[in-house]
This record gives structure tokens, sequence and C-alpha cells, in this order.
């Protein structure tokens, strides 16, 4: 049995390494090794003379801490910066003053340890002679022979080497520590660096893994039993198994009966708690990278190395890092995926598992870029791909760009295009959802039906229309850039990939009068000490004209007014908002559904995808209306909940200056409504309460597709394990289009 009595020679954890697993040992192993460094010394002062001794000591000077012993836990914060999301380490510490340590931990620690420490001067003979002295008498409990300022040097300033050099340093480093540090201080730091096990160094770090509180809040039976684990932690944590717990118990008694010798403890308290541990309570074990907030934490790291911070201080500068995430809304968008994937798995009869669904929620606040949740999975360490930062085809979600490029070019809201079905372009044509006819129609009917033909027409009477429509998705920041090989008439029909993170900031831009500013997941970064050392510059550049983005944000309010949204009424803020679905009309396979929507406070972009690379099929009648939109309105309820209602400014006055032109349109060919099926009805409303399934959006005939056809790549994840998240990528997938 692991001899739990033994005051000192605790295992403690090696330089950059797991704590060493030190065996049983016998008192007679124990005694020729006292003997021998008691040899060593004796033997060293006897063949150098006093005199040199005394040199040897001058000119010893102590060494430089080691790094990873220097280090302290840098810890994640939700938005409030009370709510931990998780931390960073080299090794888990969090160093504590003296003064914030208790009592109990104080005397429980020296009585067990080093019961002569405040009187020492670093090193004990006296103190050796009694280990060989009980390690040579059988039936007595056998100590150690290091002091606490040993054991200190040792972890601190030393290595873990078995070697005559190593213990002649330890002894003349203890006695030079001894001397230019005072006893309090050489106590604070052995409590701040010595291994409770668990992978906690230092006692406030072992109080929250033992006991999930802090070290000031440990009442005696936990700072003994704390106390006695450190003798030899790998051996002594009950929660591994029943004979761990008895050694335990048996080395807590000893500490107890250590405390009443030097009158810490009195008899009547002995007897209070000397008979039963204390209550170790099941904590989870926590990966730090695990579940969804794990995403969160490797995107705070990686924001952080951006800014100029390197990973020393990020892992080990005991950092306090607050984000923008607010906890209520995170866990708003955690439930509201959770359910858009259980609806589907069930709705669908495609028999797919609910984890074989990738719904993607991210939410900015529009005036800073601040990223207020963001949902990319149910588990970083299962699956790193950040599908909300992970571009996919937006379908009708990209018809605002085309709208924003149509004002640019001189339209107004009140400009006429060809809404007619059967669009000719070439030797294809695209049709309209449902095959709704729609004569001459203004851009703001067409942008609140989502009538693909006008789209396209109005692309094609814009001078280099394509590439217009491509700069103004930049100049949002839905994209960084586009190749010139996907400039086609169609590309207001979603063709292009862009990442929800990057939509949400988009629309942000238009409600934000045009001002684009950058996403940013970290608000502020203070030191150990407290002091604020980093927040992030909001800046927000005029990216888009303010009375084009007032307009076309305007126009977007009608699509929840009076459109394809307008079951997003119900969240009782007026919301511009743009409802989307890409489906392959070649393979007749739905591979994206999206909705996006801004009040003037937050925009939110979810998205729902499914597959091992997020570009399956997602079956029939899946529509933006039938998963995305309700998941947006389940979350959106929970962050608008307490704001102001903030209604959207008019459009302004704009005088038509574009060479706007449509084909005259018979009459009778024309139709002033679309089919029933255009608008979902009855209005979606997000799970648990049920509720009938919503009539979909009409799906597309495969002559929707347009001519000249965008190039024919199938699309690929843009962000695989081990890739870098969050990239652009407008690689189209086959010819499809958008849906409203």
């Amino acid at each position: 049995m692991t001899d739990p009595k033994r005051a000192g020679g605790a295992s403690r954890a090696p330089r950059g390494g797991a704590p060493h697993q030190r065996g049983k040992r016998t008192g007679g192993q124990i005694a020729l090794g006292l003997f021998k460094w008691i040899g060593i010394l004796a033997l060293t002062v006897a063949v150098l003379g006093v005199g040199a001794f005394v040199f040897i000591y001058a000119n010893t000077t102590i060494p430089k801490p080691n790094d990873e012993f220097q280090t302290n836990v840098s810890t994640v914060y939700f938005s409030d910066g009370e709510q931990p999301m998780s931390t960073f380490f080299v090794h888990n510490r969090q160093s504590i003053p003296l003064s914030e340590m208790p009592e109990n931990v104080k005397q429980a620690i020296v009585a067990a340890e080093n019961e002569t420490f405040w009187e020492d001067r670093g090193i004990s003979v006296p103190g050796l002679m009694r280990a060989v002295q009980t390690a040579l008498t059988p039936g007595v409990d056998t100590v150690g022979g290091s002091t606490i300022t040993q054991q200190y040097v040792k972890v601190r300033y030393l290595t873990q080497d078995k070697t005559i050099t190593r213990k002649l340093t330890e002894i003349m480093v203890a006695l030079k520590v001894n001397q230019d540090l005072t006893k309090e201080e050489i106590l604070e730091g052995y409590l701040n660096t010595v291994y409770f096990g668990r992978g906690a160094y230092g006692i406030q770090t072992a109080a929250q893994a033992y006991f999930s509180k802090d070290a000031k809040d440990l009442d005696d039976q936990q700072a003994i039993a704390l106390s006695a684990i450190i003798n030899a932690p790998n051996h002594l944590d009950p929660a591994r198994g029943d004979k761990q717990r008895a050694d335990l118990l048996e080395r807590y008694q000893y500490t107890i009966n250590q405390m009443v010798k030097v009158g810490y403890m009195t008899e009547a308290r002995k007897d209070e708690i000397y008979t039963t541990l204390p209550d170790f309570p099941r904590l989870s074990v926590e990966n730090r990278l695990g579940g969804p907030n794990g995403y969160l934490v490797n995107k705070v790291k990686d924001e952080l190395l951006t800014a100029g911070f390197d990973a020393a201080q990020i892992e080990g500068g005991g950092l306090k890092i607050i984000t923008t995430i607010d906890k209520r809304l995170q866990d708003a968008a955690v439930t509201a995926a959770a359910n858009m994937a259980e609806r589907i798995a069930k709705n669908s009869g495609e028999g797919h598992d609910p984890l074989w669904y990738h719904p993607a929620i991210a939410s900015v606040d529009t005036k800073t870029g601040a990223i207020l949740a963001e949902y990319n999975g149910p588990d970083f360490v299962t699956s790193e791909i950040p599908w909300a930062e992970t571009p996919r085809a937006t379908g009708s979600t990209f018809k605002p760009w085309a709208l924003v490029a149509g004002l640019r070019e001189g339209a107004t809201l009140n400009t006429k295009f060809n809404g007619r079905n059967k669009l000719k372009i070439g030797d294809s044509e695209v049709s309209n959802a449902g095959g709704g006819n729609y004569g001459w129609i203004t851009l703001q009917d067409m942008t609140t039906k989502s009538v693909n033909t006008a789209y396209v027409d109005m692309t094609m009477q814009m001078d280099d229309g394509p590439r217009k429509v491509a700069q103004a998705a930049i100049d949002a920041g839905a994209l960084t850039e586009v190749d010139e090989r996907h400039f086609q008439p169609s590309i207001a029909l979603g063709y292009l990939e862009v990442s929800p993170l990057n939509a949400a900031r988009a629309l942000a831009t238009l409600v934000n009068e045009g001002k684009r500013s950058d996403t940013h997941i970290v608000a502020e970064v203070r030191d150990a000490q407290g002091e604020v050392i980093y927040q992030p510059a909001i800046v927000q550049d005029q990216t888009i004209e303010p009375d084009i983005a007032r307009n076309a944000a305007y126009a977007l309010t009608k699509v929840v007014e009076d459109g394809t949204a307008r079951g997003m009424r119900s969240l009782g803020y007026p919301t511009a908002g743009k409802t989307g679905t890409y489906y392959d009309s070649n393979k007749k396979e739905t591979r994206s559904t999206w909705f996006i929507g801004a009040t003037q406070q937050i925009s939110t972009a979810v998205v729902l995808t499914g597959g091992e690379q997020g570009i399956s099929d997602l079956g029939g009648n899946v529509y933006g209306s039938t998963y995305t939109a309700p998941g947006w309105l389940e979350f959106m309820k929970v962050a608008m909940e307490g704001k102001e209602r903030i209604a959207f400014p008019g459009p302004t006055r704009m005088s038509e200056t574009g060479n706007f032109t449509s084909p005259p349109i018979p009459r009778a060919a024309a139709t002033s409504e679309p089919t029933a099926s255009e608008t979902p009805s009855p209005e979606p409303t997000p799970e648990p309460t049920p509720e009938p399934e919503p009539s979909p959006e009409p799906e597309p005939s495969p002559s929707e597709t347009p001519s000249p056809e965008p190039p024919k790549a199938q699309p690929t994840p843009s962000q695989t394990p081990g890739g870098t998240p969050g990239r652009n990528r407008e690689t189209p997938g086959a010819p499809g289009g958008g849906n409203g």
C-alpha cells in the first residue's frame, strides 16, 4: 500500500510533463536515501571546509523560475464578465495572494509537510534525522526530510532529476530562498505551485477541481483533505476507487493528528471531523473545447493571435478575456438549432439522425459587429467544421445585393422590370417559383415576392451587371472577392456561397445605413492585475451609400410585412429579412435553406444544410420558410426580449436616373398575384408548439436554370478539419437557383 503518512517526498509534476508516478518505498529504502543526502552534506562540509561552504553559499544565486510554473490560467468569460465560458492554460493554475488562502489550509499544510517551517532556515537537519529514525522503527509512520522550502525550490526552480548535483543545488538554493524571502512569501509561492492531482496546480485550482469552490470558501475537512492529497496526488484521489479513498482517510487522519500536536486544532474539533472524509461532489470531466462553446473558444484564440497576442500570453498569462457572446442568446441559439434538426429529422421521412443536419446561426450587433451568439455545431471535439462560418449557396438571400446594385445604377423602388415567367436567356430560360407571371413589376414588389425573372432582367440591363451585383455583396461584407467566371446573369439567384456570419454582417450594413463593421468576438482583455490591455477598435466604414442602404433595408421590411417571410411578423419588431432556398435543378436536390433577418439592433442569419460535407439533399418540401425561418424566429424572440421597438426609416425620395427598359408584355400574359403557395400558410411558428407544417415555398421547375450557366463545379465544403475556418468561397454548385 502506498504509504499515506510520509510527510515529505511527495510526488510532483516534472517540468513540462505529467505528474511523476512514484511507487511504494520501504522504510529501509527511505532511510538509505536520507542517509545518502545527509552524508553528502556532511562530506561536502568536511572536505571543503566551512570557509568553502560559505563561499559556495555566497555565490549561489536563485535560478530563473521554470517557465511553466510562472503561468496562470487565462479565463474566457461571456459578455457579462462574470459567467466563465472556458479556460486556456499551460498548467492549470490560478495564483492567489496568501491573504485569500484560509488559515485552515496554511495550518494543515505546515502541520503535515513541515511542522518546523516557521522556525527552520529552509532545510532541517533534525528533520532529516527524524526521517531516518522513523524509517528504521517498525510500526512508526515514516516522514520525509524535505522542508516546504526545499519542495518549493525543487518544483519552481529546478528539475526532478535524482542526482547529487541537483540535491546539493536544492539545499543551497533553499538556504538562499529562506534568506531572501519571508516565510509568508515562501508559503504563498508553495501553495500556488504544488500539484494536487486532477491537473490542478495550486490551492485555488485544486479547490475548484475537487469541490467546485474558491479556496477561501474551503471548510476544515476540505482544507485538510487537500493538504493530505498533495503527499501523493495520483494515489490519494478518492474518485479513483475505494483503496485510494481509504488511503486518503489515513493520510487525512495523520494530518489532523499533526494539527493537534502543533496546536492548530483542539481535541474536541478533532473528534468532530476525524472519522469521515468530506463529501467529494461528482464533477463532470471538463473538456475545454468540448460542446458548442468549443468553437467560440477556438475563435477567441484565433482573434487574439491576430490582434498580436502570442500563445504564451493567451495560455499562461492569467488573462481575463471577456467575449461579446451573450450567454442567454447563446443558449437560445443552441436550443433553436437543436429544434430545427429534430424537426426536420422527424418530418423529412429520410431516416436521418438529427446530427446528420447542420443548422447554423450567427447573430451580430448591427452597429458594432459584435458577435452576440454563434452556433456552429453540437461539439467541436467531434467535428471542427464551424458551420456558421462555412460558406454555402445562398439562394434568394443573395437578391439584396442585386437590389443594392440596381439602386446604385439609378433604379428606384418604383422602377419596373420584367417579371414574366420563362424569361429567355440565350437558349435557356429562367422561371419563377410556382410559375408565377407578374408582368411589369416594381423593384419593391419583385423583392417582396422574390421574383426570379425580374431580378435576372434587372441584372442583364445593367452595364456589367453581374460584376456590380458581386461588388455590392463585397461592399456589404458578404464576400471578400468573386472570381470573374461567376459573373453570370443569374448571380442574384444565389449560387455564390456566403457564410451565415458574413450574411448577418452584410445585412447589418444595410440596417446601419451603409456603414460596415468587422465582426469580432473579443470585447476586452485584462491582465493578471486587472488592467485593461486590449479592446478592439470599432470602425464603421461607409461602404454603401446611405440613401441606397436605407431604401434597400426598407424594401426588405416589406418581405416580412407582405411577402415570403410574413410569418416573422409575430416577432413584434420591425424587421428586414429574406428567405432563401438553393435548389440544384439538375439533380433535383435542395442543398441549403436560409433566413436572414435584422431588427434595428440585431442581425441574424440562419442556414440549414445536411450530410458530412453540408451539401447533401435535404429532401422534398424543404424551403427557407419551413425550418430556418421558424428557427430564426425562436432565437430572435429571446434576443429581442425587453429591447426598444425601433421602426425602420421610410425610403428616401430618389429620381430614376438609370437606363432601364423592359419590352412590352401582353396584358393577358400577366397575372396580378403569384400562385397561392408563394407565401407560406399558415405562418410558421417555432417548436416546441405543435403546429401544422407550413405550406412550402414553391419548388422551381428544372427550366429555372439560366443560360449561360454558371460553372458546373460541384460545391465542396470550404472548411474541413484541419483547414482554415470561415474563408469565403464563391464556387457555385450545379446550376440551380434561389427561391423565396
